[in-house]
C-alpha cells in the first residue's frame, strides 16, 4: 500500500476514546501538517498538550464541548452526517496550551496540527461565520467552507477547508500544485485530504505527481481514508452516483495559499 494513502487505524486510546488517525510525527512524513481523527462515546474525554504546536479542532460530527485552559466552549457541533452539507463549529487553540474535548452525544472531531512558536488567543470559529463558497464550472464543481483561510490571521501556519463535490465532478482540478517556496508566484504547503463517501461503500480516486514523475501515485480512497499530500498536483476524481466530501489541512513556511495549475491541462479553465 502507498505510503501517501491512510487507512482508519481504529486505535482504542481509553475507554470511550478511539484514534482513527494519528498522521502526527514518527508516523508521519511531512514536516509542517499533523492530522488525527478521534470518535468518542457520550461522556467521553480526549485531552491534548500542544507545546510547540497550534491546533484547530473542528467537530466534524455530533456534540463535544471543548475547553482551553481558561476557556470553555460548549454545544459545539451542528450535524450528525458531513452531508448534512452544512458548516460546522471549530476552535483555534495556539501553542503551548493544553485542551480537553469532552463528547456531549457520540461525536468525531478533526484535530489539525502545524508547528507554531508564536502565541495567538484561542478563537471560536462558530459555523453561522463561514460562507459556502462554490467553485469551478462544467464537471469540476464543488462546494467549499473555509474554516480557517489565509484571510483569517487567527492561526500562525494552519490553513483548514472542508470541501464537498458532487457526482461525477472532479475537485482540486485541473490538476494544481503548491510545492515552491517562491512567492508571489507559488506557495509551499504540504496538505492532507480526509475523505468521506456517500454513500459510504463508495470511493474516489486522488493522483498525487510531480512535473518530474518522480512522485506518480495514483490511489482508491474509501470513506474515511486520508491521503498525504507531500508535494505535487493532487486532483481527486469522483464517481457516478457518489458525493464526496474532504477535510484539507495545509500548512507551510508561509501562511499563503498561492498555487499553480498543470500547464498541460490548464486549458480546461479557459474553454469558452
Amino acid at each position: 500500500m502507498s505510503n501517501l494513502l491512510r487507512k482508519p487505524q481504529d486505535v482504542v486510546k481509553s475507554e470511550g476514546v478511539t484514534i482513527v488517525h494519528d498522521i502526527t510525527g514518527e508516523r508521519s512524513n511531512l514536516e509542517y501538517v499533523g492530522f488525527k481523527v478521534v470518535d468518542l462515546e457520550k461522556g467521553s474525554l480526549y485531552r491534548g498538550q500542544l507545546d510547540n504546536l497550534e491546533c484547530c479542532i473542528v467537530a466534524l460530527t455530533g456534540k463535544v464541548d471543548i475547553n482551553v485552559e481558561e476557556e470553555t466552549f460548549e454545544n459545539l457541533g451542528t450535524r450528525d452526517s458531513v452531508f448534512e452539507r452544512k458548516p460546522t463549529d471549530s476552535v483555534y487553540v495556539s501553542n503551548d496550551r493544553s485542551f480537553q474535548v469532552k463528547a456531549i452525544t457520540g461525536a468525531r472531531v478533526a484535530l489539525c496540527y502545524s508547528p507554531s512558536q508564536e502565541q495567538l488567543p484561542t478563537k471560536l470559529i462558530k459555523a453561522d461565520s463561514i460562507e459556502a463558497e462554490h467553485r469551478g464550472k462544467y464537471n469540476n464543481q464543488r462546494k467549499v467552507h473555509n474554516i480557517l483561510p489565509d484571510s483569517d490571521p487567527s492561526a500562525n501556519s494552519l490553513l483548514v477547508v472542508e470541501v464537498y463535490t458532487e457526482s461525477g465532478n472532479w475537485s482540486s482540478y485541473p490538476p494544481h500544485k503548491h510545492d515552491q517556496d517562491n512567492l508571489p508566484e507559488e506557495s509551499f504547503l504540504e496538505e492532507t485530504y480526509y475523505h468521506e463517501m456517500d454513500p459510504q461503500q463508495g470511493f474516489v480516486f486522488q493522483r498525487v505527481y510531480t512535473d518530474d514523475r518522480s512522485l506518480d501515485e495514483t490511489m482508491t480512497a474509501g470513506n474515511g481514508d486520508v491521503v498525504v499530500v507531500p508535494k505535487g498536483y493532487h486532483p481527486v476524481g469522483v464517481p457516478d452516483g457518489y458525493t464526496s466530501y474532504y477535510l484539507n489541512v495545509m500548512a507551510g513556511p508561509v501562511r499563503k495559499w498561492k498555487f499553480n495549475n498543470d500547464e498541460d491541462h490548464e486549458w480546461i479553465v479557459n474553454r469558452d
